[in-house]
């Protein structure tokens, strides 16, 4: 067992050393993540990736329980969060060009494109992931940990514990009938 894991378990039963200190290990993956996230939207800046890791950390502070089992589930979860982070500043950016006249706070308002197209599509793309999540969970898993936290297939098919093979079979699947619901 790693020591991510071990720290996981730690961190379970409410050590908030232990938690730390798998944010302190995993910083430089989750900083990929996002960077890698942020930079298919068009931006690629270090304070834009760095207010997306934080902000990650936050929704994790926020919540009563840590629920990934191992390193590789913790970085997919992690990159779910990043994905509705973005989703959710994508929704507010929309919203704001369509009235919204209270002043908004934000930790970051970098996290989305300005062009209103960027935040469509952001919308867009969480739509269509929400629609196969619910036709096919695991096709949906392998996204997420695919195109999200950059994980390979070996590195999915561990977590997920299925073949390689079957991890590629189901990405291009999931690409097909994701490519479909976006009309790509």
């Amino acid at each position: 067992m790693g020591e991510v894991t071990l720290l996981i378990e730690r961190a379970r039963e409410g050590d908030r050393q232990a938690f730390d200190r798998i944010f302190e290990l995993l910083y430089p993956e989750l900083r990929q993540i996002a960077h890698r996230r942020l930079a298919r939207g068009g931006r690629d800046g270090i304070a834009e990736t760095t207010a997306l890791v934080n902000e990650c950390f936050m929704k994790f502070v926020q919540r009563d329980s840590l629920k990934p089992a191992d390193r590789a589930h913790f970085l997919a979860y992690s990159a779910t969060i990043m994905r509705s982070i973005i989703v959710d500043a994508a929704r507010q950016a929309r919203t704001d060009r369509r009235g919204g006249d209270a002043e908004h706070v934000t930790l970051s308002t970098d996290v989305v494109e300005s062009t209103p197209a960027a935040a469509c599509e952001i919308l867009d793309v969480h739509a269509a992931l929400d629609d196969l999540e619910r036709v096919d969970a695991r096709l949906a898993q392998v996204v997420k940990m695919r195109y999200f936290a950059g994980m390979e297939d070996a590195e999915i098919a561990a977590a997920l514990g299925l073949s390689k093979r079957t991890v590629a079979r189901d990405w291009e699947k999931a690409r097909l009938l994701l490519a479909d619901a976006l009309d790509f």
